[in-house]
């Protein structure tokens, strides 16, 4: 009989739709069941988004950890450790600090930690309470795993990590299911928006503070009030749900551009309407390595990304996009006219984009990584 897997207890804040979520799954997906056992440890709850899991055998548990402090989620925490009997912790983002000492009581011994993107209280990284607490946290941390080289320089700058507890690891794309539209094209399920002369631009991400999708949607305004002309042609997608997302169609909505913008919410098939769009843009006040800005990158598509985090290691500006200043509505204006006034602009950087994902962010050499990372610990 053959030795069962050792267990990893991966610990997020939620399990909904998000890029931090999304590249979890995916490499639960891509481990072989021989190679490792898995479990979902959410500090708040969980969504159907859980069902993109493709193995049965990983289960999903709600801590419903109140806002603050809370006690009681500790515990309780403890006691699925203990149950568990995880071989490896691998918690995520500053949620993800809350089970480390739980996890040594329980006698966890190999705790890793995951640095995913910047917090909302602290988009710069100048943060000196959550410098304290992430420092506060380093004995009970064996390893690291970053997903940018920005947030590796967090960690040794600003933490004080030693190099030799760092591993960086870039998300990783599919890049069989997110390809450029075939001949032909891909068409929108909505009117106007897939004909010839129309000229796409698109967003996918959770409508909240940190990804600013009101400063696209005030940069598209400030574009078709300065061009009347570009009404004709120009197109904004906006996919995805959250607490802004009907602050944002209403200023759109109030300028009277509702006709010229698709929102349509969450959408599972992202794969297939990724590929319809002419332009990506991540308007995002902070970001890690954004998958949907990968996805996009895969499918062929020019990108208008903020320069912060981990988008300049993506995007080479003039070379497969665009980088902008955070919160620019002006300079996002001025960066889709560009965009519209030169359609060879948008294969050319298109196609760099494509082979950029192709060549140095596979799902392959992601899922690779972290396996080196689970087996060293282990050995």
């Amino acid at each position: 009989m053959s030795p069962t897997p050792p267990l990893i207890a991966h610990v997020i804040h939620h399990l909904h739709i998000g890029g931090l979520e999304n590249g979890l799954i995916n490499l639960i997906n891509r481990i072989p069941e021989t190679r490792y056992r898995h479990v979902i440890i959410c500090m708040d709850d969980f969504s159907d988004f859980r069902d993109r899991l493709q193995r049965e055998d990983v289960e999903v548990i709600a801590i419903h950890k109140k806002p603050g402090r809370d006690p009681a989620a500790k515990w309780r925490l403890y006691w699925q450790f203990r149950q568990l009997k995880p071989d490896i912790l691998h918690s995520r983002n500053l949620s993800g600090l809350d089970a480390l000492l739980p996890a040594l009581l329980a006698g966890v011994k190999h705790r890793l930690h995951g640095e995913h993107g910047r917090d909302i209280d602290d988009l710069d990284g100048n943060n000196r309470k959550l410098q304290w607490l992430r420092r506060l946290h380093r004995p009970l941390i064996e390893h690291y795993i970053p997903l940018s080289q920005d947030l590796e320089r967090y960690l040794t700058d600003k933490i004080g990590i030693d190099q030799s507890r760092i591993t960086q690891i870039y998300n990783g794309v599919d890049t069989e299911r997110f390809r450029p539209a075939p001949i032909g094209g891909t068409m929108l399920p909505v009117k106007g928006f897939s004909d010839a002369d129309a000229i796409v631009i698109g967003t996918v991400g959770r409508f909240q503070s940190v990804k600013d999708q009101l400063n696209l949607a005030e940069g598209f305004i400030q574009l078709l009030e300065k061009y009347p002309d570009l009404k004709k042609t120009a197109r904004l997608v906006m996919i995805g749900d959250g607490p802004l997302r009907e602050p944002v169609l209403e200023r759109l909505n109030v300028a009277g551009y509702a006709d010229l913008v698709w929102a349509p919410g969450p959408m599972n098939d992202i794969d297939t309407l990724l590929p319809a769009l002419d332009i990506f843009v991540l308007p995002s006040l902070a970001e890690g390595i954004s998958n949907t800005l990968l996805e996009a990158m895969a499918c062929g598509l020019p990108i208008i990304a903020t320069a912060v985090g981990g988008n300049p290691e993506l995007v080479i500006d003039g070379v497969n996009g665009t980088l902008i200043p955070a919160a620019d509505s002006q300079a996002m204006a001025e960066a889709l006219k560009q965009y519209l006034d030169n359609p060879e602009r948008l294969k050319k950087e298109g196609s760099e984009g494509r082979r950029r994902a192709e060549e140095q962010f596979s799902i392959t050499a992601m899922v690779e990584s972290y396996l080196s990372v689970y087996d060293r610990m282990l050995s």
